[in-house]
Parts: structure tokens; sequence; C-alpha cells
């Protein structure tokens, strides 16, 4: 199984050790796209810093953050598993996974980037600031950049398993799955469940920050289980397994993806 999970804006302050090496990057494909996007990112900030900032989306107290991908070239690198600390990851706790874990993770995991298009955890990457949202001058819309590229690379690493779809809408405008690979892909939503204090009824809202908590357990849990589901049907019979409330929704036709709601009583 796939599971393609979004970066974090909060990330390692720094890397250490060795500096980039894009050519000993996962998913080798997507190399001369890298180069591209690097180039075009180094010498943005390495220029004028207020336009770096804007084009970034950068705040002022971040001001900082354009001054490190000026030096991208040259940073020391961390895992990718290391550099994302964002909630997701911190639900995800790679660095508490047992061996046998950690070492699923490292097959399975692809952390989709502005950056980088997409990441295995074990790739070393330095600390840097580029969301999929940026229109990088010369190259444009990067999640429009990255759809070329991924068509040919992601349908490669997905080969004949199931993918699991945990970007944000983002990164997914980076890729969709098509056509057979569709129907072996499987989106999920968390919905907060909650009753009306005084009809009794059930209400259901869409939860933001505690979305990307409760996908990180869920990641979490599939690891440490060692959980292989061949298709998205068995996917949902593992999670109630692991505990998980979730309904399912089969493609309504081809080249559509599974839709899959996990419903939770309590936000943490």
């Amino acid at each position: 199984m796939l599971v393609l999970l979004p970066p974090s804006e909060g990330k390692a302050p720094s890397g250490r050790g060795a500096s980039l090496k894009l050519e000993s990057l996962s998913l080798p494909g997507l190399a001369p796209a890298r180069a591209a996007v690097l180039d075009g990112l180094v010498e943005l900030c390495a220029g004028d810093g207020e336009k770096a900032r804007e084009v970034l989306g950068l705040s002022e107290g971040l001001r900082g953050e354009v001054a490190k991908n000026a030096e991208l070239r040259t940073a020391g690198t961390r895992p990718a598993g290391e550099i994302y600390t964002g909630v997701l990851y911190d639900a995800l706790g790679l660095a508490t996974l047992d061996t046998a874990a950690r070492r699923r993770a490292g097959k399975s995991l692809l952390v989709f980037s502005g950056l980088w298009g997409a990441v295995r955890i074990g790739d070393r990457i330095p600390p840097y600031r580029c969301s999929m949202g940026v229109r990088l001058p010369g190259l444009g819309a990067l999640g429009s950049y990255w759809r070329e590229p991924m068509e040919t690379v992601l349908p490669e690493a997905a080969g004949g398993g199931m993918v699991l779809d945990l970007r944000s809408s983002a990164y997914a405008a980076a890729w969709r799955p098509t056509g057979e690979l569709a129907a072996r892909t499987a989106t999920v939503r968390v919905l907060h469940s909650q009753t009306d204090p005084v009809t009794g009824a059930e209400k259901r809202s869409v939860v933001s920050h505690f979305n990307k908590a409760t996908k990180g357990r869920i990641v979490r849990d599939l690891l440490t289980a060692g959980a292989r589901p061949k298709n998205p049907a068995a996917l949902v019979e593992t999670l109630r397994d692991l505990g998980h409330t979730v309904e399912a929704t089969a493609p309504a036709k081809a080249g559509r993806t599974w839709a899959l709601d996990v419903v939770v009583t309590e936000i943490h």
C-alpha cells in the first residue's frame, strides 16, 4: 500500500550533516523537475527578499525563511521524516515506531512537496519553505507544474497495490489517480460526531486541525499492525478492526476513487 501524505508548515529548524544530493532522492523520474524548482526557488530567494516573501506567502515574522531558501544547496539535511514536524507527524510519531513499523513506513509513505514533488521519509532534504500553492517565477503554479512529471512516476510507485490518499486539496492538485488506479485509491475525510443536547440528534462537522492528528494516528495504527490491505474495501475492514469508525462510499463510476469518512466523537 502506498500512503500519500501532505507536508507540514512546521519543519525542523535546521538540517545536519551532508548537504543536499538531488540524485540520491527517491523517485528519480522527478529529478529534472526537482532541479528546475530548486533553481527557481534559490534564484528567487537570493534576489529581492521582499518579492520572495510575497511570492512565498510568508509573514513578516518568517522573513528569515527567505535567506534559508537561498542556501538550500549547501544547507545540512535530515531524513524527511525528521524535517516535517506538524500535527500529522506528531501523531504519527515516526521516531517512536518499532523497527519493523519504521521499515514499513520507509517503503509505503510518500510526502508531497511543492519543492520536491514527493519524497520518501528516508530521503535527506534540508528545511525549506515552498508550498504547493506558490506561483514560482518562470514555472508558474507548482500544483500544475508537477502534474506532468507525476503522471508516470506515481503510478509506477503504486504498482499493483492500493493507494491511501491523505493529502490536503492543494497537494492533491499535483496528481490525481486515474483509470484503474483510481479504483484502488481511497481518500479520507474526518468527521466529528456530536449529539445535540436539545433534540438528541446527531450532528456531524468536518474538522480541520484535528483532521491531521486523526490521519496521523490512522497511519501509525496501520504501520504498527503491519496491515497490508489489498484494496479499499479491505482497508475499511482493517481500520474497523483497529477501532476506527469508518463509513465507505465506493466509486459511482469508472475513474473515481473510494471515499472514506472516519467518524470521531472526541477531538484531540
